[in-house]
């Protein structure tokens, strides 16, 4: 889902900067975000990893001028985009991946490398990662930050309107996709439990996430409090995350934007890799953790909302941060790739500004 999300929000992105642009996704049928692409998709059996002959054939076919492989591809796939002349720009959002992208073969293959996370969560390079870059002299690494839909005020009122809560007055619980991870398949369930104990107790509680009661939740009646959206788009999510008094949220993306929004935050790691990203968000004082447990989560939301002077500072130092603008650096990236000439060769990690569009 955070692939997905993030990929969405730099197509939307793209769509307004250059108007006229022809965008296309390759997806797995079975993500629970397909039948909704507001882009034209072509639809794979499953992950377009595992589907090197349909992506090559579709590359083949629209013959692009830039490929974004978000956290997949394979060697074949990105070496047929790089063959057909389109410039192949790859997202690393995990460790593995970013070893991945660091390899000879496929650093001869990519022109941008995008690693997902602010500097202070991702790791700033390695020495062995320099040393590549300066042999090779390729590809342009950056590190995106966090990808967030710039704040609108009135989509803003219509998303609270619709909660039925006020800024400032709720609790928001995100769980994320939830699924995809080992060992993880009640997640949503123990976000769901605590978010409902929460309302039990008189907090306003806004649950934004999979529409899924877990079988051992004893909650059976409705309360006053209990705002439940469902799935929302990723522009709302982001207005719920600027208006809320606390957020409680999974430990991968969904943790970053809630921290660039400002918010004080409760991170639950799902996958192993969100683990070490709340960790270093605790660290940096712009997050508490809490365990994958309704109890634990529950108990620490409890706690902060108890204490005024932890949460408005945990919000605090999130504001001070100053994480960048993804969408406006990728798209900045994108304009620069489109206006270099196809012999040239990319430049590492050295700084132009943006080529003027044609």
């Amino acid at each position: 889902m955070g692939e997905y999300a993030r990929s969405l929000a730099i197509a939307a992105g793209v769509s307004r900067h250059w108007r006229d642009a022809a965008i296309h996704f390759v997806l797995s049928r079975e993500a629970p975000y397909a039948a909704d692409v507001p882009f034209p998709a072509t639809l794979l059996a499953s992950s377009p990893t595992f589907h090197s002959a349909a992506v090559i054939e579709l590359i083949e076919t629209l013959r692009p001028e830039i490929v974004i492989f978000d956290n997949a591809g394979r060697t074949s796939q990105l070496r047929t985009a790089q063959r057909l002349g389109a410039r192949v720009v790859y997202i690393s959002a995990r460790a593995r991946q970013r070893r991945k992208a660091f390899r000879y073969r496929w650093m001869r293959l990519i022109d941008e490398h995008w690693i997902a996370y602010p500097e202070f969560i991702a790791g700033g390079l390695q020495f062995t990662e320099r040393l590549k870059l300066k042999v090779l002299g390729r590809p342009v690494v950056r590190f995106l930050d966090v990808v967030l839909s710039a704040g609108d005020p009135v989509r803003r009122d219509a998303v609270l309107s619709r909660a039925g809560c006020l800024a400032g007055s709720y609790v928001l619980v995100v769980p994320g996709g939830g699924t995809g991870h080992p060992g993880t398949g009640d997640a949503v369930g123990q976000f769901i439990v605590a978010a409902r104990s929460l309302a039990a107790r008189g907090v306003a509680t806004v649950y934004v996430g999979p529409r899924e009661e877990p079988a051992a939740s004893t909650l059976s009646v409705i309360e006053p409090n209990w705002h439940p959206l469902g799935p929302v788009p990723q522009a709302d999510l982001a207005e719920l995350m600027r208006g809320a008094r606390l957020t409680v949220a999974n430990g991968g993306s969904t943790l970053l934007q809630a921290i660039a929004c400002g918010s004080a935050c409760i991170g639950v790691p799902i996958a192993k890799d969100q683990a070490e990203r709340t960790r270093r968000c605790v660290a940096a004082g712009v997050a508490v953790a809490a365990t994958l447990d309704a109890g634990s989560i529950l108990q620490t939301a409890e706690r902060l909302l108890q204490n005024d002077t932890e949460r408005t500072a945990l919000a605090r130092r999130a504001a001070d941060l100053g994480l960048a603008d993804g969408v406006e650096l990728a798209v900045r990236a994108l304009d620069r790739l489109i206006g270099l000439p196809p012999a040239r060769q990319i430049p590492p990690l050295q700084p132009t500004p943006p080529a003027p569009h044609k």
